[in-house]
């Protein structure tokens, strides 16, 4: 019996085999005339990899991921933990397998040419079989690999392609990235062909003042390079000068040998338009190996930004300018197809991330979709390029193992070699979340003498010391550090390098709290340049209810607005029936599973706003510019000015001329009415003509500034001999409303709060489950009632107040709530009552239109707002608290005959309108199993808890919790 030299590697639990058989990773475009293979293939699913393959195939579509595509093999999320005990370097005996193939027809034009297999991803081993023999190994499941099968197959003749994608290897355990884990061909295959004689690399360098330098390596299959050969290129055509060749006469150069040759062509370009993430200038540039005699035999294309990235002492500089780093972590992710992403689901990620005011995304935790760099280059982005490599689990023990030596150095290089030519990569990242040892010294090391041209990061390196000058990272770039910490460093005077936070600010459920207090600080603070929000995406899966599994790739249309269809829903970890799963961590990220964007999306926009209203004098406005590189000529204008009776003046803004960081006053537009109250001006910034990313008339940013304060609230006059009706218990009673108004102290918990430790607490107080018990209930003779009540939790009694008093058309309440010395820290103090049915629009004076809370609500600008009732919900992926909006003056809720209710704020208050009691959500997991009620639950609050980002990462500021003592606040409810 032969045994498969392949499988007698056992490459599943050999770190030394990082591949056997596969080309080196290149810079060459090959896409241009490639023979694509994916689409349907025979497919098998085995229990381990040397398992027999048996006779019935089914079928399964590449790139994808079968963890989706109903073969039996699930997904599974873990954040730190192994899925499966063995330590490394093993793999589990229970392994599963699967196994791809199909024919492919070779071109008969491709006789006597060089034909080359390309594996564009596969997780997390891929062994390679052509017609039944042996071709090659590869590791590393997020680059391609790439097997030449000039000696394997024939032009014109069919031939059969096997791929055999083993799940669980040695190289899982520095892939322990949290995400979920799947199996398959996750990227595009396809089949090229070159002449014998070929460009085997390309490098471009093009620096901000115009200097260009392509460096080629040439190769021939053949053997020796064949004389007389050299290299051609243009640039936007413009002809590149050839300042060095090498072949067989010029060997006595020790870079070359008969079957390497290099070749250097250079060019200086005048008044060349730059590179950088506000105006990304690319040139076109072709590369050409010639014969002898001048024809062609291969050609490279390539999209070229001149530009400089270098770190000058505690600076980032990108072409010589300190830039702010407005960042996102982004996974290569999709909720029918799991790892796998089509070109046009990248682009609808990144032109999402510039409207909302990004400029960077860092390839959490591996490289990202080669569209993602292309993309990147065209849009402007900047793009921290990170490694496949984290060991989470045994970050130790791996970090300088030796055994993983060569893996750590193949996959930083791999990635280096295949993404140096793209100007939006401006920092080269070493991995993940893998402790600190010789292993990324030995990285670092190989990128540093390979491309100068970059500064080089790791968390892990830098964590040690934030000042230290002799590790393996150029940058500080701590992860969840806090912003007071981070402050102080960059005061203290010790700080050697930039500051740019690789994680801040984690996106899970209803969260990013601080993030205005974030940027307030980094714009101020030398030393602190910005940082990466975790993350992009929610990855919840989309799931069937009725089976328990993955809808794949037919499930387009099943998902709309963040939400799932009937009898779907967004699936986290522990839905698949996995036993090891870190639940809905995996929901952490700006915007839901169908990149419908999260609320705090707004509040970003607003902080990266490019023109800002810096502030308000009596004789006009000041706006600034804060952008790096760009004048305001891109943008166009509309002031609103909005005044709390309702009343709303707009005119067209002329934007001033500035260059960045300048300012400049200009005219109130507006005579300010005498009358009206309140009154906050809104500049409407939107694109002035279409943009690569956004239409003309796309809203960019509003900011805002107050004109004028509201005059001091005054109580409403009681009508004299009214009435209010109270029952036996001193509980309000009211024709509009079916709950009276009660005290609440808690809130369905966020997930910071359960993993920050707040919700525990306050459970243990009891404030999810208060006993009201009246103490005293008195009508007074001018028709008022006063009702006093006591509420017993474990830490001390809460004593509420309240004085209903009847005034015109409604009723004024006035209460207060005392909260002894120990409840520190409680989710809100405010009032919860509910509603007829019937009342489904909600109208207000305040802050929105999208949700906002009290440490997030920068984004959320004051005005009249109107909003359906079903849709003031934030369908979180856990359910939580949601649907708040902040600073609210004045509401009603109406029915489509427009009758209903009003409420009047003594002060600007935060209020929550939805279907759903505190009870109602925390009692379900996910949003599938919610009954909306019929009426509105409607909470007022006093004094709301911030959100912070607890789950991981620090809690709200101290100035967003709510304390102990004496709280009051009044409103007024009246019929419409």
């Amino acid at each position: 019996m032969t045994v498969d030299p392949l499988i007698a590697l056992r490459p599943w639990e050999a770190p030394e085999v990082t591949s056997w058989g596969r080309l080196p990773m290149n810079a060459v475009d090959r896409r241009s005339g490639a023979l694509p293979l994916d689409g349907d293939w025979r497919f098998q699913l085995l229990s381990a990899p040397d398992a027999p393959v048996g006779g019935s195939w089914s079928s399964a579509y590449v790139p994808g991921v079968w963890t989706t595509q109903d073969t039996g093999d699930l997904p599974q999320y873990t954040n730190v933990r192994m899925p499966f005990p063995e330590y490394p370097p093993h793999a589990p005996a229970a392994n599963p397998t699967g196994v791809y193939e199909r024919e492919v027809d070779v071109p008969a034009g491709w006789a006597g040419r060089r034909i080359v297999l390309q594996v564009g991803a596969a997780e997390s081993v891929l062994l390679v079989h052509v017609d039944g023999r042996p071709v090659g190994v590869s590791k590393d499941s997020h680059l391609a690999a790439e097997f030449d099968l000039t000696g394997v197959v024939r032009a014109g003749e069919r031939a059969v392609v096997r791929l055999t994608v083993v799940k669980w290897s040695d190289a899982s355990h520095i892939e322990d990235q949290d995400q979920w884990w799947h199996g398959g061909v996750t990227r595009s295959v396809l089949l090229y062909a070159t002449e014998a004689l070929h460009l085997a690399d390309v490098t471009v360098r093009a620096g901000r003042y115009g200097d260009l330098r392509v460096d080629c390596r040439v190769r021939d299959a053949g053997g020796a390079l064949p004389e007389g050969w050299y290299v051609s290129g243009e640039l936007d055509g413009r002809l590149l000068t050839q300042d060095t060749g090498f072949d067989r006469a010029n060997a006595e150069d020790d870079r070359v040998s008969d079957f390497l040759g290099e070749a250097r062509l250079t060019a200086t370009v005048p008044d060349v338009r730059t590179w950088n993430a506000e105006t990304p200038e690319l040139y076109d540039l072709t590369v050409r190996l010639h014969r002898a005699d001048g024809t062609v035999t291969d050609t490279s294309r390539h999209r070229v930004g001149f530009r400089d990235v270098e770190v000058v002492g505690r600076d980032l500089l990108v072409n010589g300018e300190r830039i702010f780093v407005r960042g996102v972590n982004r996974h290569d992710f999709h909720p029918l197809t799991g790892r796998t992403v089509s070109d046009q689901d990248i682009r609808a990620d990144l032109v999402l991330l510039k409207r909302f005011g990004f400029n960077a995304i860092r390839t959490s935790h591996y490289p990202n979709d080669p569209t993602v760099y292309d993309l990147a280059d065209e849009l402007g982005l900047y793009v921290v390029d990170e490694a496949n490599i984290e060991s989470h689990d045994h970050a130790h023990e791996i970090a300088d193992d030796p055994r993983h030596l060569n893996a750590f150095v193949d996959r930083v290089s791999r990635m280096a070699l295949r993404d140096k030519n793209h100007p939006s990569v401006i920092i080269w990242s070493l991995g993940n979340e893998s402790d600190y040892g010789a292993n990324h010294d030995a990285a670092a090391g190989w990128l540093r003498r390979h491309d100068p041209t970059r500064p080089v990061q790791y968390e892990g390196a830098a964590k040690l010391d934030w000042a230290a000058t002799d590790d393996a990272s150029d940058l500080a770039c701590p992860m969840y550090a806090s912003l007071e910490e981070c402050v102080e460093h960059a005061l203290s005077g010790r700080q050697t390098r930039p500051l740019i936070w690789c994680e801040y600010s984690h996106a899970m459920g209803n969260s990013n709290g601080t993030l205005a207090d974030h940027w307030a600080a980094i714009e101020s603070t030398p030393g602190l340049q910005g940082g990466f929000i975790w993350e992009f995406w929610d990855h919840g899966i989309l799931q069937r209810v009725s089976d328990g599994r993955p809808v794949g790739r037919g499930g387009a249309g099943l998902y709309d607005n963040g939400v799932a269809a009937p009898g779907h829903r967004w699936a986290y970890g522990g839905d698949f029936g996995e036993t090891i799963h870190d639940g809905a961590f995996i929901a952490d990220g700006v915007v839901f599973p169908d990149r419908t964007p999260k609320p705090v999306m707004y509040e970003h926009r607003e902080l990266a706003a490019p023109v800002r209203i810096e502030c308000f004098r009596h004789e006009g406005i000041v706006l600034g510019n804060h952008q790096h590189f760009r004048g305001l000529d891109w943008l166009s204008g509309e002031w609103e000015l909005s005044l709390a009776d309702g009343g709303l003046l707009t005119a067209p803004a002329e934007l001033p001329d500035l260059c960045p960081g300048e300012t400049a006053a200009v005219p109130l537009p507006f005579a300010l009415p005498e009358d009206g109250g309140e009154a906050w001006l809104t500049l409407r910034v939107t694109t002035a003509r279409d943009e690569p990313w956004a239409p003309r008339g796309t809203v960019v940013c509003l900011p805002q500034v107050r004109l004028r304060a509201a005059a001091p609230a005054r109580p409403p006059l009681p009508v004299p001999r009214g009435r209010v009706e109270v029952d036996t218990d001193g509980l309000l009673v009211h024709p509009l409303l079916t709950s009276a108004p009660a005290l609440s102290l808690w809130r369905a918990p966020t997930d910071n709060d359960e993993l920050g430790g707040m919700a525990p607490r306050w459970r243990d107080w009891g404030l999810d489950a208060l006993v009201r018990k009246v103490t005293d209930v008195r009508r007074l003779a001018d028709g008022r009632v006063t009702v006093h009540a006591e509420y017993a939790a474990e830490a001390g009694v809460v004593r509420h107040a309240q004085v209903l008093t009847p005034v015109e058309g409604g009723i004024h309440v006035e209460e207060s709530a005392e909260l002894p010395d120990a409840l520190t820290d409680v989710a809100r103090v405010g009032s919860v009552f509910e509603t007829i049915a019937g009342l489904d629009l909600m109208e207000w004076y305040g802050q929105g239109p999208w949700e906002s809370y009290p440490d997030r609500a920068f984004g959320a600008p004051v005005g009249h707002h109107s909003v359906p009732v079903d849709a003031l919900f934030t369908p979180y992926l856990r359910p939580q608290e949601s649907g708040g909006r902040h600073g609210v003056r004045h509401f009603t809720l109406s029915a489509p005959d427009a009758t209903g209710l009003s409420v009047v704020l003594d002060e600007p208050r935060q209020v929550g309108v939805t279907r759903y009691r505190a009870a109602d959500l925390t009692a379900v997991a996910h949003h599938d199993e919610l009954v909306p009620r019929a009426g509105c639950v409607v909470h007022i609050d006093a004094a709301h808890r911030g959100l912070g980002t607890a789950s991981c990462g620090p809690d709200t500021s101290a100035s967003h919790l709510v304390a102990p003592g004496v709280h009051r606040w009044s409103w007024t409810l009246r019929a419409l």
